[in-house]
C-alpha cells in the first residue's frame, strides 16, 4: 500500500525528522473551564506560541482544544467547532509551516472539516481503529468516517492515527503490532503515533520499535514525552515527533512555548 495518500506532507517532509510542535489552545467559549473572556486571549496566545515554534525550528504545528477538558467524546458542539476553526485559521495566517488539527477527544469529522476549510495539512485522530476505554468512556474507532469524509470533500489532508492512544486502555486486548497494521492497511492512515500513558509521559522505545517493524513503510511519530535528552534513543525507530509539554516554559503544559527549548530539541533531533 502507498505510504503517503496525500501530497500535503510529502516524502521530503518525512525524511527531515519532523518536529511537530503543539499549540495548546486556552479554554474555548462554552468549555467547562471557560472564564468568559471570549476568543481574543485564545487567539493571542495561539499566535504567540505558533510564532515561537516556527522561530525555534519546528517543522509543523498542531492546533488542538487541549484545555477544554473534560472533553466531549466524539461529537463536538457547534460553538467549539466554530472556535477551533477560528483558531486554526489564525495560526495558519501567522506562520508559514504546515498546520494540523486535533479535535479532542475524537471528533474525526470536525478535524477533517476544519483542516479542509482552513487549508491545513493534516489531522490527528486519537482512536482510529478498534475501541478504547478512556476518561470520556468508550470511544470507537473513527477510520471509516474519516476516510469517507476526506473522499467526499476531496480534502488534501493527511491522517495521523494514534496506536494504543494515551489516557486510554485498548478494549479487547491484542498487541500493538496488530493495531498498527490495522490502522495503515485497513484504516488507510498516512502516519502512526505512539505515545506514553499520558500527556507529557515518556514513550516506551520498545513500543516504537514494535510499531516500526510491524509497518515499516509508514511514518511513525512519538506522541508524548520526547525531550532533547531522549531524542536520540527514540529516533532510532521513529520518523519524528509531536511535542508539546517539553517545549513550554519550565516544561509546564499551561505555560507559553519557550523558543529556546524548541531550538534545543530541534538541534538534538538533527544530531540523532
Amino acid at each position: 500500500m502507498k505510504a503517503y495518500s496525500t501530497d500535503r506532507l510529502d516524502k521530503e517532509f518525512w525524511e527531515s525528522r519532523p518536529l511537530i510542535g503543539m499549540v495548546h489552545l486556552r479554554p474555548l467559549p462554552g468549555s467547562p473551564t471557560d472564564a468568559g473572556e471570549g476568543m481574543g486571549s485564545v487567539l493571542t496566545r495561539a499566535i504567540e506560541d505558533a510564532i515561537a515554534l516556527e522561530q525555534g525550528g519546528a517543522s509543523a504545528i498542531m492546533v488542538e482544544n487541549f484545555f477544554d477538558a473534560p472533553f466531549e467524546r466524539d461529537n463536538l458542539p457547534a460553538h467549539t467547532i466554530a472556535a477551533l476553526t477560528l483558531a486554526v485559521s489564525a495560526v495558519r495566517s501567522a506562520v508559514k509551516l504546515p498546520i494540523g488539527v486535533n479535535a479532542l477527544r475524537n471528533d474525526a469529522k470536525a478535524a477533517i472539516g476544519i483542516a479542509h476549510v482552513c487549508d491545513a495539512s493534516f489531522v490527528r485522530i486519537n482512536v482510529y481503529v478498534g475501541a478504547a476505554v478512556t476518561d470520556q468512556g468508550l470511544i470507537q474507532g473513527a477510520s471509516r468516517e474519516a476516510i469517507l469524509l476526506r473522499k467526499q470533500l476531496g480534502a488534501n489532508v493527511a491522517i495521523m492515527a494514534d496506536v494504543f492512544v494515551k489516557h486510554a486502555a485498548q478494549l479487547g486486548g491484542g498487541v500493538i503490532e496488530d493495531a498498527a497494521k490495522d490502522a495503515v492497511e485497513r484504516g488507510m492512515a498516512d502516519a502512526l503515533i505512539v505515545s506514553g500513558a499520558a500527556t507529557g509521559a515518556s514513550t516506551d522505545i520498545e513500543d516504537v520499535r514494535r510499531v516500526r517493524e510491524a509497518v515499516p513503510n509508514a511514518p511513525v511519530l512519538i506522541g508524548s514525552g520526547m525531550t532533547a535528552e531522549s531524542a536520540q534513543g527514540l529516533l532510532k525507530w521513529a520518523t519524528g515527533a509531536i511535542v508539546g509539554t517539553s517545549l513550554k516554559i519550565g516544561g509546564v503544559a499551561a505555560n507559553p512555548v519557550d523558543v529556546d527549548r524548541v531550538r534545543a530539541l530541534r538541534e538534538a533531533m538533527d544530531r540523532a
